[in-house]
């Protein structure tokens, strides 16, 4: 075990866990595949994103199956804050959880925590980022209830983590990568006012992302009747207002979080397409190994900001890790689209005598376009499309059918699971 200095004092030197989205098994299979060491899921149930592609029991046991042929692991959402008849059920379902081989739930609610430790004790217990915890007591605290992990809210600063891993001997998780709340982290009721959706039961609708008009009042004392006029704050021609936050990216300051002891890297965005993780995965393993290959001589390679840009939907910053974020980093106005790259394709097999490949169609592409392979462990390269067949031999000219699987020449060797992107136009 290593030790190194972080802001004056002595920490552990650990491989942190990389801890990935999945919002579907097909995403939990990409995810894996491009170097998560877990993944974290939502169930049927109990979780914080119903609208995502959640698990049946039957679909958790094929993930865990998978992951395991991997040495990967399997958690899965249980965060929602219960109402009383939420509570109905409970102990059937986290068994079921239990009987699946899911190694964790990540849970918010106390009494999912004190029902879990009664009912399936062989799950282990990860506290939720909705608990918002802060402060090394309240991880103490935490660890006498049995917690195994706790999860740290997002608005926890590098020094505040450091102080909790110098006081506590406690696994910490952290979010390195993703969407940030435009609120509270965890605590926003924008949704259950506007939409009558429970932010804190799975049913948030990004409200922080819609775009406003804004008015001011002034009394109105024209003709006999004395009201109220709205008055718009801006021209018809002007943007419409927005607060959506900017996306978290630690991975430029990947050697900082890694001596701070964090034990987990987290992922966001369950709801993101199998393009986004298996970028943001796929980059953030590359980094993590090269540290620990050669600590000394780190040095962040400029390809995987690169590419993890790629795959933001939105500009990046460092949110509270080390100040305060203020209106700086928040949107207040469209912007320019961070990732103009479309995911066009998906490796299914690669023929090395012929040098062709079969590629499921997921976005439109034809001849003549340039487009990028990249797969696990940095694979990537360039090319043009040439010609391109359906598996009937019959040419194409263009692939215009989602999931049609086409074949076409590669340039280099490709693998099951490489993916397929192209660059778009500049977008808005």
């Amino acid at each position: 075990m290593l030790q190194q200095d972080l802001l004056g004092k002595r920490v552990r030197l650990e491989k942190p866990e990389l801890l990935a989205p999945a919002g579907s098994l097909e995403k939990l299979k990409f995810a894996v595949h491009y170097g998560a060491d877990a993944v974290y899921i939502g169930g049927q149930q109990y979780g914080l994103r119903s609208n995502a592609d959640n698990f049946t029991f039957e679909e958790m046991r094929e993930g865990v199956e998978f992951a395991a042929r991997y040495g990967a692991k399997v958690f899965v959402a249980t965060n929602i804050y219960a109402h009383n008849e939420d509570i109905a059920g409970l102990e059937a379902y986290l068994r079921g959880i239990e009987a699946t081989g899911v190694a964790a739930i990540i849970v918010a609610d106390p009494i999912i925590i004190e029902t879990c430790k009664r009912v399936a004790p062989k799950l282990e217990i990860h506290l939720s980022t909705q608990q918002s915890t802060m402060n090394w007591q309240a991880v103490q605290f935490w660890k006498e209830e049995g917690v195994d992990r706790v999860v740290l809210a997002r608005e926890a600063s590098m020094q505040e983590i450091v102080d909790i891993k110098q006081n506590v001997d406690m696994e910490i998780e952290v979010f390195v990568h993703g969407a940030m709340c435009s609120s509270w982290s965890g605590r926003c009721v924008l949704s259950n006012h506007f939409t009558d959706r429970d932010s804190n039961r799975g049913g948030c609708s990004q409200s922080c992302r819609w775009k406003y008009d804004l008015f001011t009042t002034e009394e109105d004392r024209s003709g006999s009747q004395i009201g109220i006029k709205e008055l718009p704050l801006f021209n018809d021609n002007d943007d419409a207002f927005s607060m959506s936050s900017k996306d978290l990216c630690m991975i430029e300051h990947l050697p900082e979080l890694i001596r701070s002891g964090v034990d987990s890297f987290k992922i966001e965005g369950r709801m993101k397409s199998v393009h986004y993780v298996a970028t943001v995965v796929n980059a953030y393993r590359q980094a993590i190994d090269a540290y620990f290959a050669d600590p000394v001589n780190y040095e962040l390679k400029p390809e995987w900001l690169y590419e993890v840009q790629k795959a933001a939907n939105r500009p990046l910053n460092t949110g509270f890790f080390f100040d305060t974020p203020d209106h700086e980093d928040h949107i207040f106005e469209p912007e320019d689209k961070a990732a103009p790259y479309d995911f066009v394709g998906v490796v299914m097999e690669y023929d090395e005598a012929t040098g062709t490949a079969i590629i499921q169609q997921r976005n439109h592409f034809k001849p003549g376009q340039e487009i990028e392979f990249f797969g696990p462990q940095g694979t990537f390269f360039k090319q043009t499309v040439v010609d391109i067949f359906d598996e009937a031999g019959i040419q194409l000219d263009a692939a215009r059918h989602p999931l049609q699987r086409i074949r076409m020449k590669v340039e280099q060797p490709v693998k099951p699971f490489d993916m397929m992107r192209k660059k778009m136009g500049k977008a808005k």
